[in-house]
C-alpha cells in the first residue's frame, strides 16, 4: 500500500519559522521640550542610524512669532519632527521622535506620542518656564516621563531637589543631570527613562 509523503510543517504567515529568534520589540520614545533646548542634537547623539530631520532655516518671517532671543545662535528650527533609532539588544529596539519646539507646532505632539511608551523632557535651566507645556502634556495624558537636564556651557550648577522644587514635580519623576551632545549621559537619560516606564503603575 502506497502512502503519501508527509508534508512538512509550515510555519503560518506572520509567524516565525520554528529555528528563528523572536522579532525583536520595538518602543516609541518621545523627546520634547522648549524651542532650542536641544532635542534634535539628542536623537543625532543616540541614534545608531542618521537621523532624520526637518529643519528649516530660520527666516525673517519668523521674528514676532518664535522668540530666539534666549538662542541668539540658532539659525534653523524643527518643522516636523527628528527620529532615530537605538539597538539596546536583539529583543528590543527603541525609536525616538522628537518633537518640534514652537507654539505653532505644537498640534503635532498629539500624533507623534501615538504609541509611546513614554517621553523625555529636556530642560534649559536657563529658560526653565519653557519646560512647563512638555510637562503639562505629559502628565494630562497619564503618559510616564523623565527629566533631562540638558547642561549647556556656563549654565551654574544646581541640585536635583533645587531642580524638582523649580519644575514643582513628584519625589518619584527621574532626574538626570546630561549633556545631549555626550553619548554615554544622553544614553543613561535613556535607560532611566526606560527603567521607569517599566516600573510605573
Amino acid at each position: 500500500m502506497d502512502f503519501a509523503p508527509a508534508e512538512a510543517a509550515v510555519p503560518s504567515r506572520g509567524e516565525p519559522a520554528p529555528d528563528e529568534p523572536p522579532a525583536p520589540i520595538g518602543l516609541k520614545i518621545l523627546i520634547a521640550g522648549g524651542f532650542g533646548v536641544g532635542k534634535t542634537t539628542l536623537v543625532g547623539t543616540l541614534s545608531e542610524i542618521p537621523p532624520l530631520r526637518t529643519e528649516a532655516v530660520m527666516s525673517a518671517l519668523s521674528v514676532g512669532v518664535d522668540d530666539a532671543a534666549p538662542v541668539p545662535d540658532k539659525t534653523t528650527t524643527t518643522v516636523a519632527m527628528d527620529f532615530g533609532r537605538i539597538t539596546v539588544d536583539e529583543q528590543l529596539i527603541l525609536y525616538l521622535f522628537g518633537t518640534p519646539g514652537q507654539d505653532r507646532f505644537w498640534f503635532m505632539w498629539d500624533e507623534l506620542a501615538r504609541g509611546a511608551v513614554g517621553g523625555i523632557v529636556l530642560v534649559d535651566l536657563r529658560r526653565i518656564d519653557d519646560s512647563f507645556p512638555a510637562i503639562d502634556f505629559f502628565e494630562d495624558r497619564g503618559l510616564p516621563f523623565a527629566i533631562a537636564v540638558n547642561r549647556f556651557p556656563g549654565t551654574p550648577p544646581v541640585t536635583d531637589a533645587e531642580v524638582r522644587s523649580a519644575l514643582a514635580i513628584s519625589d518619584t519623576r527621574p532626574i538626570v543631570q546630561m549633556a545631549a551632545t555626550d553619548p554615554r549621559s544622553s544614553l543613561n537619560t535613556l535607560i532611566a527613562l526606560v527603567e521607569h516606564s517599566i516600573s510605573a503603575p
